[in-house]
């Protein structure tokens, strides 16, 4: 990006791979699936689904027994000392929230409804504030104490790489001097029965870009930074670019072309002044429905048309399932870990799939078990949500 540099900390993680950056980098260098189970709802109905064992997370937060606060909570509390160093030296007033999310609270509010047709009238816990798209924001700025700017993202699947941008907005317009950025999800039993009356998920863990691909598998979690003009963990990991892009080609399906994908990677790569060749590593969105693939796969090889120097490629999704609105953050939050496993030989993360290649598709440098990367200086995250709304992002370690 240009003008002020704004750096990220390191990130707080939960996820069904692994609580912490330790545990998920290490899950998703070595392709651990193992955080990927049958989730049985209350109608019988079975899905596969990325769900966080419950010993991870923390007591009820915010005064409501919320799985998404909860998730969110035991994320922050890993970047508790960056949050505080933040708020002494910049002030609370000068440190902004920015977070991406989708459910909007409907794990209290389906039961909540469900109790008022039964009885007549809503449970005396239940409180309508939890439905608006910034109750997560809110809860985090009552956590910690903080008065800045307060963001709430709610572009599906790019949510949270969204909040990442408006962070560093908001950061080189003066603002603030610091923000917590991120996102958190859950797969809720709406979210679960909604994306299985689109018949988008897959009876199966999820497989992108192959020809067999079927679906995707849902997942939940959380990731957040401190976003700030300082480089306060001194880890020297720079947002070094973002590029948004809008197809509005259709409610859910994306341009087939992968034109509004393409856009966005471009203009991310404008806004960091890099050239294709630079980035050595992408984070696809890689979901394994058959339009998201097709078209991404398009975009990658529009964008970066030399095969044989093109950077490598994974999607992580068959390791975390796609946790929709955390999406963005939680990979992004990879490439971090992957700049910062070391500088002349960084192992990347694994691509997981059954090896079929789809012909129609052009072809991709996908990361095998154990690929690395000499001198790795920047890692592309991409996000392509519903309705068009693309999102890239460009860390670079100096």
């Amino acid at each position: 990006m240009r003008g002020q540099p704004v750096y990220l900390s390191a990130p707080g993680i939960l996820c069904c791979a692994g609580s912490g950056g330790t545990q998920f980098y290490a899950a998703a260098r070595e392709g651990v699936q193992s955080g990927i189970r049958p989730v049985t709802l209350p109608d019988g109905r079975s899905f596969l689904s990325g769900r966080i064992a419950d010993k991870f997370l923390r007591p009820a937060a915010g005064g409501f027994d919320m799985r998404l606060l909860r998730i969110a909570d035991a994320a922050l509390e890993q970047i508790r000392a960056d949050i505080e160093g933040a708020a002494a030296a910049y002030g609370p007033d000068r440190i902004a929230v920015c977070v991406g999310s989708c459910d909007n609270g409907s794990e209290c509010s389906l039961a909540a409804h469900k109790a008022y047709f039964a009885d007549g009238f809503f449970p005396e816990n239940y409180d309508l504030r939890i439905q608006g798209a910034a109750y997560p924001a809110d809860f985090i700025a009552r956590k910690f104490g903080l008065s800045g700017p307060s963001a709430a993202v709610s572009t599906a699947c790019a949510s949270s790489a969204g909040a990442i941008v408006r962070a560093a907005e908001l950061i080189r317009a003066g603002w603030c001097d610091a923000a917590i950025a991120g996102g958190v999800d859950v797969a809720s039993e709406t979210v679960l029965l909604g994306f299985g009356s689109l018949e988008a998920v897959s009876e199966t863990v999820c497989n992108p870009f192959s020809k067999n691909r079927s679906g995707i598998t849902l997942g939940e979690g959380a990731a957040f930074f401190v976003v700030s003009r300082s480089d306060i963990s001194g880890a020297g990991i720079e947002l070094a670019g973002s590029g948004e892009s809008s197809d509005a080609f259709h409610l859910t399906a994306p341009r087939a072309d992968g034109g509004g994908a393409a856009a966005a990677m471009r203009s991310a790569l404008a806004d960091a002044g890099m050239q294709p060749e630079e980035v050595g590593y992408i984070n696809a969105h890689g979901t394994g429905t058959p339009l998201n693939d097709s078209m991404e796969a398009l975009a990658l090889a529009a964008v970066f048309p030399k095969i044989c120097e093109a950077p490598l490629v994974s999607s992580t999704k068959p390791i975390t399932g796609h946790t929709l609105g955390a999406a963005g953050a939680l990979e992004l939050a990879l490439c971090w870990l992957t700049l910062c496993s070391s500088r002349r030989d960084a192992s990347v993360p694994v691509h997981c799939w059954d090896g079929v290649y789809d012909q129609n598709m052009p072809a991709l440098r996908f990361a095998g078990p154990g690929t690395c990367v000499k001198d790795l200086r920047a890692c592309m995250s991409n996000s392509f949500a519903f309705g068009g709304c693309n999102t890239s992002l460009i860390l670079k370690k100096n």
